[in-house]
């Protein structure tokens, strides 16, 4: 076997591969996007952008954000994001660009005002052509920023879903996880979403949080469940560097891991017995809900992002900007984005050799729970995944994550690989993507 048999659950939330800590800048000769975009397929491209500001940082996060905005810094941003939108959808070229879904994360988008939503859509449709009533829209928000003002320009303006960060309708846990924010006001926003008639409202829990037990995870559950949220995501606490939970007394990691592993079980059965199916280990959507089917494939088509965070993805480079937690640096990377002039060029990225775009087509099919289609792997990459990684296949399997009983013609993980996937994704990166990562120095 690849790895120790003492493997923990909870290595790395993979929700990207390559991950950011392996970007590096690109140097003197930064690649221009034109020529980036040049070969590329854009009939079914994912359209992103990032906005970087919240109220407040929660004790668990890492993502690229910072507390406020002082002065007129979210117009100077979306300035940014314009000139940006500008530079991108000219070097994308005149033959057909067609994008086929589209989200604004952050961040939080929705600190932004109502006239700045507005904004925000204008530069998406005008600027970079994106349909965003044709197509699936989806926007995260917070209990604090959910209003019906903001709400209503993104119905009106074609949102399909919102996504509302909870983490706990237990007030202890929401300040044990450093998220200030009271029951009450949780609801109101939970209200005003579905009062919006946007169609698809998706609810984010955390398991894991200090002081939370078996009866209060079920009293989130159960809260969530009240609402019939059409999607329910369950995420695991992670306490990373830099973060306000990052400096609290370490815990007993083995008694932590138990705990989590415990909780998700009985997370993922409730709502299994509760009407909902799983899609992955972390996401749930209930039987029946109405969906906006999307024409984009993560595994093959491109991503085209905006703002300082956002990321974009063609078949041999990703890229996007610096990235950092620590506050001043952040606010760094922030303010240079607003007085950035020159888009036209990648700045900070990864390229991807035909081994890491196998791995990453491998990942993303495979920790999702309906498994993947080794026909359509084969007929991209010439032969099986058993071919290409027979030692971490095997592994898996021994492990008992591999469902044995589907057949050579699709690769699925079984119930305890979907509640290891953050064990399994990690063991699928390449040496070289690994080897980045670890020599990461995270501010």
């Amino acid at each position: 076997m690849t790895t120790a048999l003492a493997l923990r659950p909870y290595r790395s939330y993979v929700y990207g591969y390559p991950h950011k800590t392996a970007y590096r800048p690109l140097g003197p000769a930064r690649p221009a996007l034109r020529d980036l975009w040049a070969d590329e397929p854009k009939d079914a491209l994912s359209f992103y952008t990032h906005l970087p500001f919240c109220e407040f940082r929660c004790g668990f996060c890492n993502l690229f954000t910072r507390i406020g905005a002082p002065g007129d810094l979210t117009t100077r941003y979306l300035d940014a994001v314009e000139r940006q939108a500008v530079a991108v959808r000219a070097a994308l070229g005149d033959g057909r660009v067609h994008f086929a879904t589209a989200a604004f994360g952050g961040g939080t988008p929705t600190f932004l005002s109502a006239a700045e939503l507005a904004r925000l859509c204008d530069i998406a449709e005008h600027r970079m052509g994106v349909d965003l009533r044709a197509v699936p829209l989806s926007v995260e928000t917070s209990p604090g920023t959910a209003t019906p003002d903001r709400l209503a320009v993104l119905a009106e303006r074609g949102a399909t879903r919102a996504s509302i960060g909870v983490q706990s309708f237990v007030e202890p846990e929401a300040r044990a996880a450093v998220r200030p924010q009271r029951r009450d006001e949780v609801e109101t926003a939970l209200a005003a979403i579905r009062g919006s008639g946007i169609p698809v409202l998706n609810i984010d829990l955390i398991y894991g949080i200090d002081g939370q037990t078996a009866a209060t995870w079920r009293t989130s559950l159960d809260a969530a469940l009240a609402w019939r949220p059409e999607e329910l995501y369950l995420y695991p606490l992670y306490v990373r560097p830099l973060t306000g939970l990052g400096r609290r007394t370490p815990v007993a990691e083995q008694a932590w891991d138990a705990q989590r592993l415990a909780l998700y079980a009985q997370g993922r059965d409730h709502l299994l017995g509760n009407g909902y199916e799983q899609v992955s280990m972390r996401m749930f959507r209930r039987v029946g809900a109405p969906r906006t089917p999307a024409d984009h494939a993560c595994q093959t088509d491109g991503m085209v992002g905006l703002g300082a965070g956002g990321r974009s993805y063609t078949a041999g480079l990703h890229y996007s900007f610096d990235y950092a937690v620590e506050t001043r640096a952040v606010r760094g990377i922030v303010d240079e984005y607003t007085a950035t002039t020159d888009f036209t060029r990648a700045e900070v990225g990864r390229a991807l050799d035909l081994d890491d775009r196998r791995r990453r087509h491998l990942l993303q099919s495979l920790l999702q729970a309906a498994g993947m289609d080794v026909a359509g792997y084969r007929a991209r990459f010439g032969a099986a995944p058993h071919e290409h990684y027979p030692a971490e296949l095997a592994e898996f399997a021994e492990r008992g994550w591999l469902d044995v009983d589907t057949g050579p013609g699709l690769l699925r993980l079984t119930p305890e690989g979907l509640a290891w996937s953050d064990a399994l994704g990690p063991l699928l990166f390449s040496p070289g993507v690994r080897a980045a990562m670890d020599a990461y120095r995270p501010r």
